[in-house]
């Protein structure tokens, strides 16, 4: 079995609160975004990666991996994430497998990613890891009062890798885009084509 990477890295991290986007940030002699890289990279069933970068990323060059290509990034995640698609159009088959994931989720565990390709080896649709909701949920009104408390029975929090073919990705992504739709993140827009992704369930430290 292989696999393409693509990681969206073009976000400048407003909410990070640093100097630096949160991709940049230092952790452990290395940046982030080259712990987030180097699970996928160490892995043989890897056959590729893309970053995504901002226009004029100043960090990048200094960090780059040889092997790595580069995108474009756009002004959404799944611009960027289709722009890595599309850098991948004359090497990549359309039914390979894909993984989308996040530049600043370095702790990616080997054994759950080694769960995710395993548990959808044979998926029709493919899917994502995600964690089951675990916080008490507030609905509220324009006001910020609370409505009610959610129920949070069958709700989970959608994390990454998220794991789908190649050619259903591509044209997931293009109908959305072609709506005016921006998806949060690609199950959204396998979703809007009336597949279901398979959850599949890991450790929230990532």
């Amino acid at each position: 079995m292989r696999y393409w990477l693509v990681m969206p890295a073009a976000g400048i991290g407003r909410r990070f609160g640093n100097e630096r986007p949160k991709q940049y940030a230092p952790l452990c002699g290395r940046t982030v975004i080259e712990w987030a890289l180097r699970r996928f990279l160490a892995d043989p069933r890897c056959a590729g990666a893309v970053v995504a970068l901002a226009q004029a990323d100043p960090y990048w060059a200094a960090i780059a991996p040889p092997t790595v290509l580069v995108a474009a990034g756009g002004q959404e995640r799944s611009q960027s994430v289709r722009n890595g698609l599309a850098e991948l159009a004359d090497r990549a088959n359309r039914d390979d497998w894909v993984l989308v994931h996040d530049a600043a989720r370095p702790c990616l565990p080997r054994r759950d990613l080694d769960r995710l390709l395993t548990e959808l080896a044979a998926h029709p649709v493919g899917g994502i890891l995600a964690t089951p909701a675990a916080d008490t949920l507030k609905r509220a009104d324009a006001s910020d009062d609370v409505q009610h408390t959610v129920d949070r029975t069958g709700l989970w929090r959608a994390l990454t890798p998220q794991m789908f073919r190649y050619g259903r990705l591509c044209e997931a992504l293009d109908r959305a885009h072609a709506a005016g739709r921006v998806p949060t993140d690609e199950a959204q827009a396998i979703e809007w084509l009336g597949d279901r992704p398979k959850l599949v369930e890991w450790a929230a430290a990532n």
